[in-house]
């Protein structure tokens, strides 16, 4: 039953260029008669009163009752294997349809137009429906549709038989063109019929006169047919449409057939036989890639309780396997073969899928996230994974092993999302790891897992090689959530590179340490104001300023005192930004804003 995919959007391109161009009334005429045609096919395989057979019937009355409040009736013409409306096939009985075809059964009965009316009610369609094809048990059995119908007397449904066309225009000239008249205006069949009576009955003899005069057309239409001029492009229109409605709906066909025993056999061997079927019918869309039509067929399967509760205890543990075993590492695989090989197809229902699975399909969940190459497809899988494994992590931390970046960003990405403090021991050993991007994660995942305490491996982050993944480390560092030791700072300050460093880099790194390590830092910056420096003397001055607008910021007594040590024994330059910082620390002991740079 697998069909080929590109086969199919050509078919579908092609029926929709061809519906395009038609009438809106003609588009819910074939919409409405398609539905009565499944339903009347499921009352007659499994009955009337069956769940299934009742959810048709209502789809049905509710489509044909907006068709009716916005048309005011859904008129057509009853050909041997065709339905007409306005010069329209509305609706063509399939190959080899035979008996079981709507068209077939009215034609066969002898109908030759059939109207529903606004009003219709849905005892109404009940009844026709009951007329179409009789219970076995009824006493109707052996009357044709126009029997049963007019014993039930519908106001909401008027029909022209065979017998009354035929005995009416085999007299009446005037009604040759009857078909063509009808085409062209809102009137009915029976309306005009009607009309036509009425004109006879007061033109009296004078219509007899008349219908002497053309023989040879009363002659033509003797057998009551009504025949329609179809140009060869509205013909090939029509065949394109059949052909793409015939190949489109196949594997649906299929499905509604597997629907309809699952609703009505009885024998257990062949329901056994059934589930196994419904397994591979599952297997052959995973591999399709048809996300939708297998989300239909799952939400079909799951309401089974519903419409079979005569299962026995065998069979439900069929359909329990069956559903639970949608997240087989098999399965799971088709998906990813799937998708690899089809990276721009439709992913509409995907995301269902995915979460109709069980948490056992985490680890197969994480595999697809792993090897799956288009970021929307991870993407996809990627929300799935943070619903599933909320309560089963521990694939996902063993993930974050793996030695391709992408997946471990995307598995940091979940675990940011849960925002569980327990994830940070974990998290906090990628903080080497080969890829500047995960680190700049790994930075974020700490900042949210520990937004306060001990900043040690913060401080390791601030010497990174990628200049996002230091400042987002300091960043950190500086909102003053954080402790660390002087010692821990020692080395990265002592480095003879550090004063190669940019001079916002190194003012966010005294920042970050005024922030950590408070008064313990404060010999530090007295040193660099009050040394005398024979090598390197403009960057240590320029190093020098900078801890000078760090103490002004710190402004403890300790920070005042160097501040006025630094005043007196410390270059011009670095006496000027002393003298700066000392009447900031002055203000921020009042309680004054600082109007310098960034505190």
């Amino acid at each position: 039953m697998t069909t080929d995919l590109k086969t199919a959007q050509e078919m579908m391109a092609a029926a929709v260029a061809a519906r395009a161009a038609e009438d809106p009334e003609i588009v819910s005429v074939k919409r409405v008669l398609k539905l009565l045609d499944k339903t009347a096919k499921s009352n007659r395989t499994y009955g009337s009163t069956n769940p299934v057979a009742q959810k048709f019937t209502q789809q049905l009355f509710e489509e044909l009752t907006r068709h009716l409040e916005t048309h005011s009736k859904l008129a057509f013409l009853v050909q041997r294997s065709e339905l007409m409306c306005k010069d329209s096939v509305v609706y063509q009985a399939e190959k080899d349809g035979g008996s079981e075809s709507v068209a077939f059964k009215l034609y066969a009965d002898g109908i030759r137009e059939l109207v529903l009316h606004q009003g219709l009610t849905q005892d109404d369609l009940s009844l026709f429906l009951s007329s179409l094809w009789s219970d076995a048990d009824s006493n109707e059995n052996d009357d044709d549709i126009v029997t049963r119908l007019w014993s039930r007397n519908l106001s909401t449904i008027t029909l022209v038989t065979a017998e009354e066309l035929s005995n009416f225009s085999a007299g009446n000239d005037a009604f040759i063109r009857l078909d063509g008249t009808m085409s062209s205006s809102d009137s009915t069949l029976r309306e005009l019929l009607d009309r036509e009576r009425e004109r006879k009955k007061r033109s009296g003899a004078g219509t007899d006169a008349e219908n002497k005069g053309s023989g040879s057309a009363r002659n033509r239409f003797q057998s009551g047919l009504a025949g329609y001029e179809v140009t060869e492009e509205e013909l090939a229109v029509l065949m394109q449409e059949i052909e793409a409605e015939r190949k489109q709906d196949s594997l649906m066909y299929i499905l509604d057939m597997l629907t309809a025993i699952l609703a009505s056999e009885q024998s257990p061997a062949l329901l056994t036989k059934l589930f196994t079927l419904w397994g591979n019918v599952v297997d052959s869309l995973l591999r399709d890639g048809k996300w939708t039509v297998l989300e239909n067929v799952l939400s079909l399967l799951h309401e089974t309780d519903a419409v079979r509760p005569d299962l026995d205890e065998e069979h439900r543990q069929q359909l329990t396997s069956l559903l639970d075993g949608l997240g087989r590492s098999e399965r799971v695989r088709m998906i990813e073969t799937y998708l690899n090989r089809s990276p721009n197809a439709d992913v509409k229902g995907l995301s269902t899928i995915l979460l109709l699975m069980k948490p056992d399909a985490v680890p197969s969940l994480c595999s697809l996230l792993a090897n799956v190459t288009s970021p929307l497809h991870q993407a996809i899988v990627s929300e799935a994974l943070a619903v599933l494994a909320t309560d089963h992590p521990d694939p996902l931390l063993r993930g974050l092993s793996d030695r391709r970046p992408g997946y471990v960003r995307n598995l940091l990405l979940i675990l940011i999302k849960w925002n569980n403090p327990r994830f940070a021991d974990p998290v906090e050993k990628l903080v080497r790891y080969p890829d500047a991007q995960v680190r700049r994660e790994v930075v974020r995942a700490l900042g949210l897992f520990r937004p306060n305490g001990n900043g040690t491996k913060l401080v390791s982050l601030s010497t990174d090689e990628d200049e996002g993944v230091r400042f987002a480390s300091l960043k950190l560092l500086m909102s003053g959530q954080y402790t660390v030791p002087f010692s821990l700072w020692s080395p990265l300050l002592a480095e003879e590179r550090f004063m190669d460093r940019p001079i916002s880099e190194r003012r966010a790194i005294f920042q970050a340490v005024r922030a950590t390590c408070g008064d313990e830092a404060v010999p530090y910056w007295q040193g660099l104001m009050t040394e005398w420096a024979w090598m390197n003397r403009r960057k240590k001055e320029e190093l020098a300023v900078i801890g000078a607008e760090t103490l002004g910021k710190l402004a403890t007594p300790a920070a005042i005192a160097a501040l006025s040590l630094g005043a007196k024994k410390g270059s011009a330059a670095v006496r000027q930004a002393c003298a700066a910082a000392l009447s900031q620390a002055q203000r921020l002991q009042r309680g004054i804003p600082s109007t310098g740079a960034s505190q």
